[in-house]
């Protein structure tokens, strides 16, 4: 199988990841899930479903963890949210309709799990909050649903460090989602009116992306060899190939 780098790794697997917590978070299923559990409007179920592991905060706190959305449409998803369950019932309804979107869609591997878990472990929590409130939450025993959580918490790690990146390179929220998606993106993120030139940001952004690498790349460096980070990238590949096409 080889060896990889721990760079190598990040490169190799962490968007598989990322893509992988959006298809189970925009599914039709997901939506469902959330509709027959209280939820008639899919994005209070979003926001209060993926935040509500902060607990019963202001919705500030909320736009502060999330990071790139615009703070009145957070406030009122939120607060919309949580008025249908309390923020960590959200959360375990939120969670399960992502795990029972694994169970029909993610291939059973333990090992990858069992990698996953390690690099979880080992990842500091410093200015990570949905990160450390998902990494807080018990998984479930064991099968799909059990690796779809892990890699949900592993997306958040992954974001979190981005959005402390972004923040190191002096890019405001707007201003990182523009460079990184452009402003269709900042559009459904809640922003409005006139948006301002970004094109003289991308240089940040670039710092940022390789700020977010590296610092990911130092927990992979400590929590897997390099035969087991080759193990973990071919696993991903494989899981995101039956998942993603």
């Amino acid at each position: 199988m080889g060896e990889l780098s721990a760079m190598e790794t990040v490169q190799a697997a962490d968007e598989t990841i990322h893509e992988i917590g959006s298809k189970w978070m925009l599914a039709p299923a997901t939506w469902a899930h959330g509709k027959t559990h209280g939820f008639d409007n899919p994005f209070a179920h979003y926001f209060a479903g993926r935040c509500g592991v902060l607990g019963d905060v202001d919705a500030g706190v909320v736009t502060a963890a999330m990071g790139w959305f615009e703070p009145g449409l957070v406030r009122s998803m939120w607060d919309e949210g949580v008025a249908v369950a309390g923020p960590h019932e959200a959360a375990r309804r939120y969670m399960l309709a992502g795990t029972d979107w694994g169970r029909e869609h993610v291939p059973d591997d333990p090992r990858l799990c069992e990698l996953a878990e390690r690099v979880v472990r080992e990842a500091e929590g410093a200015g990570l909050p949905l990160f450390c409130g998902w990494r807080a939450v018990p998984l479930p025993e064991g099968g799909p649903g059990r690796l779809t959580q892990v890699l949900h918490v592993m997306r958040e790690w992954r974001g979190g460090l981005h959005l402390v990146a972004t923040t190191a390179v002096g890019l405001s929220p707007l201003e990182a989602v523009l460079t990184a998606d452009g402003p269709d993106k900042a559009r459904f993120s809640g922003w409005q009116g006139d948006l301002p030139e970004f094109d003289h940001l991308k240089p940040r952004h670039a710092e940022a992306e390789e700020i977010t690498d590296r610092l990911a790349a130092a927990v992979y460096e400590r929590a897997l060899s390099p035969s087991q980070r080759a193990e973990f990238t071919t696993r991903v590949r494989e899981v995101g190939t039956a998942v993603l096409g």
